[in-house]
C-alpha cells in the first residue's frame, strides 16, 4: 500500500507520550498513530452502526407477542445445549 506522508501538528505533551510509547514498544511513531486513527475510525463506524441500528428498531419496533414467542423458544432450546 503507498502510504501519503501528511503533517499532523500535535503539542508536546502529546509527543513526549508517543515517543515514549514507541520507544517501550519498540516500534515507529507513525505506526501507532496509524494504529490510533484506524482504531479511532472502527469506533465511529460501530457506533455509527449501533445508531442506524436502534433507529431501525424504533422506525419499525418488534412486536411484544413476537418478542415473548421467541423468549419462550430460546428458554426451551438453550437448556439442550451442551455449552
Amino acid at each position: 500500500m503507498v502510504k501519503k506522508v501528511i503533517q499532523v501538528p500535535v503539542d508536546q505533551g502529546l509527543l513526549g507520550a508517543l515517543d515514549r510509547m514507541s520507544r517501550r514498544q519498540n516500534r515507529a511513531r507513525a505506526e501507532l498513530i496509524r494504529e490510533a486513527c484506524q482504531a479511532y475510525l472502527a469506533g465511529l463506524e460501530s457506533e455509527e452502526m449501533d445508531r442506524l441500528y436502534q433507529e431501525g428498531y424504533e422506525r419499525l419496533p418488534e412486536e411484544l407477542r413476537l418478542g415473548e414467542m421467541q423468549a419462550a423458544l430460546a428458554a426451551e432450546i438453550l437448556p439442550e445445549e451442551s455449552w
